[in-house]
């Protein structure tokens, strides 16, 4: 990407290829705080179904290892053995909670910026060694942006959180006369909608911050003129490169109208500076067709292979000035001009039938 200039500043919409650009290089409008926002929400939503069958699970597996204790001397084989057998159960039991976790990570990345695979942000990059320029990244405007948001946010969820423990305070202090079971189903609907609270402001967090995340990206990928100016230049091309592709275009058509002049059933000339090849087919064609036509060496050229094949050549300047000018290679005679065309034709015609 060219630098901006001094007095060049970023005012135009980033084209197409800026835009692939910066993707090809990672850098695209995604928030954290969105897939954060999301991991939170669904795991909650997943917990509300599976906390049943989550705490069902441990209390099987804590009645087995009771029922089961007094059967195992404590060596360290059987202390391995019961890691083991704890370790699988466990995971067992936290496996569908890595798999939504997983999920929702890959879906909210994916839903934000689509389906990217790039090692560009993994390429190792000398210049962020440099301590100075560290010291500026620390510093910059965009870790103050990331500082106020991250402690607006933990403020934000910490004034909820107290607030709504704060409305709670009353119940907690009958927790004293009550049982055990009546004091875990307090906690658990305390701490249900504490996180219930905090995963709406995360919510709510996520769409600003995503919303600012894109402006932010739009703003960074904006071009100057210059660049602008640069990249058409670049799309459109190298002139010179250009120029030889349609040099070398021009000469493959010549080429090809050249192998066509052989059959020409004549050749209209100027007589020296014009020559118009012109063909035609009575069973085949409904009107005489230019099939090669030159002006200067071209036209000698052209006038070269119609006596190599015994084409004849007519001198007609003004015929040969108006099919040059109104009649492309490989259109048919215009209706203005097949009268004189059909003439000339006529004629060399019957100088053919005089030759047999």
């Amino acid at each position: 990407m060219a630098e901006d200039t001094p007095s060049g500043e970023r005012t135009e919409e980033p084209s197409a290829k800026r835009r692939e650009d910066f993707r090809k290089k990672g850098q695209v409008a995604q928030s954290k705080e969105v897939q954060t926002a999301a991991l939170f929400t669904i795991l909650l939503l997943f917990w509300l179904f599976y906390a049943p069958l989550f705490f069902r699970g441990i209390e099987d597996l804590i009645m087995m290892i009771l029922n089961k204790s007094g059967e195992y001397a404590i060596t360290p084989p059987s202390i391995m053995q019961l890691s083991y057998f704890l370790g699988k159960h466990l995971g067992m039991l936290l496996a569908p909670l890595f798999a939504v976790a997983l999920l929702v990570g890959f879906f909210s990345t994916y839903l934000q910026i689509g389906w990217l695979l790039t090692a560009k942000p993994l390429t190792p990059d000398l210049s962020k060694l440099d301590p100075i320029k560290g010291m500026g990244r620390f510093i910059s405007k965009k870790s103050l942006v990331e500082l106020i948001k991250s402690l607006s946010k933990v403020l934000l969820i910490a004034w909820v959180a107290y607030k709504t423990v704060e409305g709670k305070f009353e119940e907690a202090l009958l927790l004293g006369g009550m049982d055990v079971s009546a004091t875990l189903d307090y906690l658990g609907e305390t701490s249900l909608l504490v996180i219930a609270k905090v995963v709406a402001i995360m919510i709510f967090l996520a769409a600003l911050d995503y919303g600012f995340v894109r402006w932010e990206m739009e703003e960074k990928m904006k071009m100057t003129k210059q660049e602008l100016k640069e990249e058409m230049k670049e799309s459109d091309g190298d002139p010179h490169i250009k120029s030889k592709i349609r040099a070398i275009q021009q000469q493959l058509a010549r080429s090809r109208m050249m192998e066509a002049v052989p059959e020409a059933d004549v050749v209209i000339t100027n007589p020296t500076r014009i020559a118009v090849a012109i063909k035609y087919n009575a069973e085949t064609m409904d009107a005489p067709e230019v099939i090669a036509k030159g002006q200067q060496l071209v036209a000698a050229r052209i006038r070269e292979l119609a006596r190599e094949h015994d084409i004849p050549l007519v001198e007609n300047p003004p015929v040969a000035r108006l099919l040059h000018s109104k009649v492309d290679i490989g259109q048919v005679i215009p209706e203005d001009l097949f009268k004189t065309v059909a003439e000339i034709l006529a004629y060399v015609y019957s100088l053919k039938a005089n030759k047999r």
